[in-house]
């Protein structure tokens, strides 16, 4: 199987407001994520994207304007984390993203994983699907979801 993979970065903030060690505290990330497709390669002369499974900056482009313009230097808050929602409330037209779970890279890549495979899928009328996320929240921990 030929698979390609465009990596992107964002900067986001978030803490784990049941952890017993400091990632209780707000905090943030240079996240990098990792998108990887597969699908057939384009064999067309005169097209664009002859010879490639799907352009690299097509790839950015759908995941900026589906996940990542939406998590950049925002702050992802648990649902249930009301101390902290009230408190980002409070704040006039702060980047806030709710999201329904506890905010781990291993949450986090769930949630981008099930936002983009719909987004890639069959995309330009091709066969073409997501096969894999991941999110590195350091250099050193990430978590990775294969479809």
């Amino acid at each position: 199987m030929l698979t390609i993979t465009r990596k992107v970065e964002f900067d986001a903030g978030h803490r784990i407001p049941d952890h017993n060690s400091q990632c209780r505290n707000l905090h943030g990330h240079r996240y990098t994520l990792l998108i990887t497709l597969t699908g057939e390669v384009v064999q067309q002369d005169g097209k664009s994207d002859n010879g490639m499974i799907m352009d690299f900056g097509d790839i950015k482009a759908l995941a900026n304007q589906y996940l990542v313009d939406l998590w950049d230097h925002a702050f992802i808050v648990y649902e249930k984390d009301s101390v902290v929602r009230q408190f980002l409330d409070s704040m006039p037209d702060h980047k806030t993203v709710v999201i329904d779970r506890v905010p781990t890279v291993e949450n986090l890549a769930k949630i981008a994983f099930d936002i983009l495979k719909d987004v890639y899928h069959d995309r330009y009328g091709r066969v073409l699907s997501l096969q894999k996320v991941t999110l590195y929240e350091t250099p050193n921990c990430w978590a990775e979801i294969d479809g």
